[in-house]
């Protein structure tokens, strides 16, 4: 089947045949010159020959329906028949062109298209990454099945067998007590495939106990689905995961210094940002299975709250730390497989409360969107930036980024597109706008965001202080906007400069 577009992959060949010529020419004209026309007569048979003999052999074929084994094969035919065509035919010409120089223009044209070949269908493959979503249960009410009654000795030696094989008698103890492993509404799995939980009855168990740990399970995010599927209204979860901190300080303690950090940076480079890549994504997780990841407490507990659930106690045991949690609601009805890549688009309430996608640099974990709430109550509030306190969902670089305004670069996009202007107030996420009195919704929804906000001229300490800033700024300029956005541009760059403001 011809691929749609084949016109595009056909120009592109020609366009390498016409390279070849020239530099065919220009070694030509070095070593011996010879008719200009020749060579152009004899470039030009060769070209439209590969195309002609590139659609017998269906070489210009869809990516979607061949397979690379097949347009290599083609490839290959285009090649050879052509390379037979030019000792056959050429010698028989009156010019004199050497069949070799010939013969070696295909062979580079050919090199030039295998490797075409093989980036496009990398590319498919690399890109085709889409998993379809769960089909999620609509329920009102689930209540646990199983009577809670206590487990007979036999039953409570068997699963402190079971738990000793894959943790230690102190991770035993601790949740016996906590996830009260004596009970018969309690059960114990440790399986890295996620399909073990559906064999499980619906609702018969209020604890599910998962010793797996989530840095060798394949799918986290279908597992927190399912098991969101087969425990009760309320019902615990417990699972495990070994932190990257542990393996940070575990690499920087086991080199001597200087060379621990490139030997983290390698380690980091490839356990989290080979699989966080489009182009290297799939290929990471064909290859690993999902195994040893680096996991960060972020994006554990942002997996299990976009998966419906909300975390009661983090509890460290050594180098593992296990999460409790319940069922809070169905899993987001979104795809079950999110890439976290270095740039990313945020939502963001703008002019007449439409919401416009906002470019930044990622500075934060992934998942980290899905906790906001919980990170803000944790740590006992927001400040006026938006962030809480002591926000650990920032990473070491992000925090380095947000201090020189780095991260907000990729909005210039935003200023192109013209979702803001140069000055004004900072479009903000859904969350941080409900906490605004409304007045002052109002009043900001009357013009675009901005780049640059009065934020860092004013340097507020409180919510009251930011929000007076704010409507300070507004009122001036929906009654001068022009005068008042080169007032405060002005002012803004003074601030930096004699305050080194800097971002928060």
């Amino acid at each position: 089947m011809i691929r749609e577009g084949w016109y595009k992959r056909v120009a592109a060949d020609l366009l390498i045949w016409v390279v070849m010529a020239l530099l065919c020419m220009l070694w030509r004209w070095i070593d011996a010159k010879s008719s200009i026309a020749a060579y152009w007569s004899m470039y030009g048979v060769l070209a439209v020959l590969w195309v002609l003999i590139g659609f017998v052999v269906q070489l210009y074929r869809s990516y979607k329906e061949a397979w690379l084994w097949q347009a290599m094969v083609s490839l290959v035919a285009d090649a050879a028949i052509l390379i037979g065509l030019i000792w056959w035919v050429l010698p028989q010409l009156p010019y004199q062109l050497s069949p070799k120089v010939a013969t070696w223009s295909v062979l580079i044209v050919g090199a030039i298209e295998t490797v075409l070949v093989f980036a496009a269908h990398y590319w498919k493959y690399a890109t085709n990454m889409t998993v379809p979503a769960m089909q999620i249960e609509q329920r009102k009410n689930a209540q646990v099945t199983r009577p809670d009654e206590k487990r007979r000795q036999e039953s409570i030696q068997s699963i402190h067998q079971s738990v000793l094989s894959v943790t230690t008698e102190a991770d035993y103890y601790m949740l016996r007590k906590r996830a009260r492993l004596d009970s018969r509404q309690t059960k114990v799995i440790c399986d890295r495939n996620r399909f073990a939980f559906l064999q499980i009855p619906d609702y018969q168990y209020k604890t599910l106990v998962d010793l797996t740990l989530l840095n060798d399970a394949k799918g986290i995010n279908r597992r927190f689905c399912i098991v969101n599927q087969k425990l009760p209204d309320d019902g615990i979860y417990v699972c495990c995961y070994r932190p990257q901190e542990y393996m940070k300080s575990k690499l920087l303690a086991k080199f001597p210094p200087g060379l621990n950090w490139i030997v983290y940076c390698l380690y980091f480079f490839r356990k989290r940002v080979l699989p966080r890549l489009m182009l290297t994504s799939r290929l990471y997780y064909d290859v690993t299975k999902g195994r040893k990841r680096m996991l960060s407490k972020t994006e554990v507990l942002g997996r299990l709250y976009y998966c419906g659930f909300e975390v009661d106690e983090i509890v460290p045991m050594g180098h593992i730390e296990y999460v409790f949690a319940h069922r809070h609601s169905q899993p987001y009805p979104q795809e079950q497989l999110k890439v976290y890549g270095p740039l990313i688009k945020l939502p963001r309430v703008c002019k007449n409360k439409e919401i416009r996608y906002f470019y930044k640099f990622r500075t934060m974990h992934p998942y980290a969107e899905y906790i906001q709430k919980y990170v803000f109550d944790a740590r006992g509030g927001m400040d006026i930036s938006d962030k809480s306190n002591d926000d650990w969902r920032i990473t070491t670089w992000g925090k380095f980024m947000r201090k020189y305004w780095l991260d907000e670069l990729p909005m210039l996009i935003n200023w192109f597109k013209r979702d803001v202007k140069l000055v004004g107030v900072r479009p903000l996420s859904k969350t941080m706008f409900e906490t605004y009195p409304e007045w002052l919704q109002e009043k900001r929804t009357k013009s675009k965001p901005g780049l640059i906000p009065p934020f860092y001229i004013d340097h507020p300490n409180t919510f009251d202080e930011l929000f007076a800033s704010e409507d300070k700024y507004l009122t001036e300029y929906l009654e001068h906007p022009i005068r008042t956005d080169i007032k405060y541009f002005f002012l803004t760059m003074r601030s930096i400069v004699t305050r080194k403001t800097h971002s928060a």
